[in-house]
This record gives C-alpha cells, structure tokens and sequence, in this order.
C-alpha cells in the first residue's frame, strides 16, 4: 500500500487580515515540496522558514496587493519529499492534478530542482527555483521556470573580478579542485572566463573527493601564480587552504568553494585570512535602497536590517543563511509579478516576471529571457566573502564583493 502522503499548511493566515475578510476573499496556493527528512532535511528547513516568513509577512499586510486595491491571501501546502527526486516528480504531479496550487516553488538542491521543472513546465505552472544553481536545467528549454540563486557557472568568476580590480596587472592563476560534478562544473566556467580575460591558466588539476594530503598538488603550483583557486567541499577545502598557509605559497589570492563562508571555517586561525569564498547571501551584507538608486533600479521588500529583525522575531537566534533568504527571495519575485500584473492568470505573471529587474535584500534579481536560457538568473552576483582581522585581532567575516553588498573593502594575500 502506498504510504499516505502528510502535509501542512502555513501558518499565519489569519493574522492582520481585519477588513478584509469577506466571502469574496481572493487566495492563491503556493505547493512545493521540502526535504523534511533524508540527506537534505538542513538546508531544506531553513529554506521552508524563509518562505514561511515571507507567506506570514505577506498575510500580516492582508495580502499581496493588486492594482483596484484587493488583496490575495497566500496559502501553500507541502509535502516531505524525502529527498528523494522520484518522489519529488510523483509529488509536483499530486500537487497540480489533485491540490490545485496556482503556483509552485522548487524543492532545495539542483538535483530535486531540475526533476520538479519537467513537471511545471508540463502542467504549464509557474515554478520559483531556490536551493538550485545548475545552469542546465535552464538549458532545456522551459519558459515557466524561474531561477532565484547565481548560476553555479557562475560561483568564482567574481573572485576574478576581485583579483583584476586590486591588482590589474594579474596575469596567471592555478586551479586546483575537487573531481565532482559541482566543482568541475564551477572551475571549467572559471577557466573559459579567466581565459576570456587574457589570463593564464597556469595550473589545472582535480584530486579525489576525500584527499587530507595536498603537497602533491600544492608543490606543483608555479612560481608567481597571482591566485590560486577552486577547493570543493568543506572539508577537503578547510583542509586544502591550511595546508597552503603551512607550506607558505605566495600568491595574492585564495579563493575557495564551499568552505570559506561557513563560521567553522574561523577556527583556522591565522590559516583563515584573506581567504575568499563565494556565498549566495550573508547577513552582513549591505544591499540597500541607496546602492539600487544608483544603479538606476527598483528596490524592492525589507532592507536587510528588516529581514534580519522579521527572522529573529519569528525564529529566535537561528541566523539565517543564504538558504533561508532564498526561501523569502522566492515568494518576492512571485508576489511583484502579482502586483505588477494585476493578474492570477499564468500568462500574464509570466510576462512580468520577464519583466522582473529590481533590488531587495537578496541582491538584484533579474532574469533572462533568451529562448536558450530563460529563466536563468542574470542579475543576482554571488556575494564573495573574506576572512579578516577584527578591532580584537581575530577572523572576521566580511562581505568584499560586489561593492553593492560590502560591509569592508576586499585586500591581497599578505606575504609571510
């Protein structure tokens, strides 16, 4: 017998809705589903609070609010997908065909991401991709499906422009990775655009998922190298970027995946400064209405002191991560193509989510709507994120890249 299928529905639906409770309230529903369970269940908790917040915040106003002065309640039901991609498509088909949700919002991870896409795109409902990054599932032609993080293809690139802007003059790099899709994917991009830019790829070469000994890798890194780049996952490239601090390679720079961002990473020490690492979203990061003005665009939803307050209200001391912006940067996008449009109607939200380019606390957000890639994220920039030392002389998290979301200015590797 198959096992019964569990959901729940959001809280928050009732509140501040006086005045505009009548028989004739509209309401949309939002369905997904979340990791609940299984490898994922992390990453998906934090992205389901951030969406949760966003649906509460949304209500608490009556609504989202369209142009003859209504408003639209938001409802959503989801299920445990186990993370599990079968289950996954099984779920988005009972979600559309049996619950009727206008609208629908990925699963967290690429992998669950891209199998809930041939999905919507078949039912013809709007899908929201947060928690996924690979470019390939917007290489498929899908014109329903809209992605809220920076490509993969995009993670390291930035650190590049990091490099260029302190140091002009830097010509030759070495990449050193992991051999898993993710960071291979992320390094070959990074090679064609350091290439793009003139450069000289003087090293590149993967290890093993599960190497603790670099000096095989590390003594083959040429002489006046301006940066070494790529690492994979965090503990492989905690270890990597230690062990390039023991053996004393001089470079400008180090930038690495995955590890960098996370606070563990601060228990390096001296190992741990000057490191870069590519991050979705950071708390400390300084978008805001004056960086969008100059940049001729909308902003858009709470300032990023807002959304810090609006979390810890509602979640305690729980920080939340870049997954759990993603979650609330999701429902902003569906929630300004409601408004902009003045419609509930697939077509007509689709358009102005084309027409979509604004900035929030999220970063810019902008999409592209070439038949190839549509629905690729195209105006959201990885945040790039240093260790330095603080006033008390420990490693400090700071936000260096792009100079919209910089809490402090990015520097060069220090020789020793």
């Amino acid at each position: 017998m198959k096992k019964i299928f569990s959901f729940m529905i959001a809280l928050g639906l009732t509140l501040g809705l006086a005045g505009h409770a009548d028989a004739a309230q509209k309401s949309i529903l939002i369905g997904f589903t979340a990791s609940q369970t299984g490898k994922l269940n992390v990453e998906a908790t934090r992205q389901i609070n951030g969406l949760n917040l966003w649906v509460e915040q949304v209500n608490k106003a009556g609504g989202i609010k369209m142009p003859d002065g209504s408003h639209v309640l938001v409802k959503t039901k989801y299920y445990d997908d186990e993370s599990n991609k079968d289950r996954v498509q099984e779920l988005y088909t009972r979600l559309i065909s049996i619950d009727k949700a206008d609208f629908l919002i990925s699963p967290y991870s690429s992998g669950l991401a891209d199998a809930a896409a041939l999905i919507a795109q078949q039912y013809k409902r709007i899908m929201i991709t947060t928690g996924a990054s690979s470019d390939s599932i917007f290489k498929k032609g899908y014109t329903l499906v809209y992605m809220t993080y920076t490509p993969a293809s995009r993670y390291l690139t930035g650190a590049l422009n990091v490099l260029l802007k302190l140091d002009p003059a830097a010509k030759k790099i070495a990449i050193i990775h992991e051999n898993d899709k993710f960071s291979t994917d992320v390094v070959s991009a990074l090679k064609g655009y350091a290439e793009e830019k003139a450069m000289q790829v003087a090293m590149y070469e993967g290890y093993d998922a599960g190497t603790t000994d670099f000096a095989p890798f590390i003594n083959k890194i040429p002489k006046g190298v301006d940066a070494v780049m790529g690492g994979g996952h965090f503990a492989d490239t905690t270890t990597f970027a230690r062990q390039l601090y023991e053996k004393q390679v001089a470079t400008k720079m180090v930038a690495l995946l995955v590890a960098p961002p996370e606070p563990k990473f601060a228990e390096l020490g001296e190992a741990c400064i000057s490191v870069i690492g590519p991050s979705q979203w950071e708390p400390v990061a300084k978008y805001s209405p004056e960086a969008a003005k100059a940049e001729n665009v909308e902003w858009y939803g709470p300032t990023v002191a807002e959304f810090l307050k609006l979390y810890a209200d509602k979640y305690g001391k729980e920080e939340p991560s870049y997954h759990s912006a993603g979650g609330y940067a999701a429902g902003m996008i569906l929630e300004k193509a409601i408004e902009a449009s003045g419609s509930l109607e697939t077509s007509a939200v689709q358009a102005a989510i084309d027409k979509e380019d604004m900035y929030t606390f999220y970063g810019r957000i902008k999409f592209n709507t070439t038949p190839n890639l549509h629905g690729l994220q195209d105006g959201h920039e990885m945040i790039y994120i240093q260790w330095q030392k603080g006033k008390d002389g420990k490693p400090e998290k700071v936000a260096v890249w792009p100079a919209s979301a910089a809490s402090a200015a990015p520097m060069l590797r220090m020789s020793r």
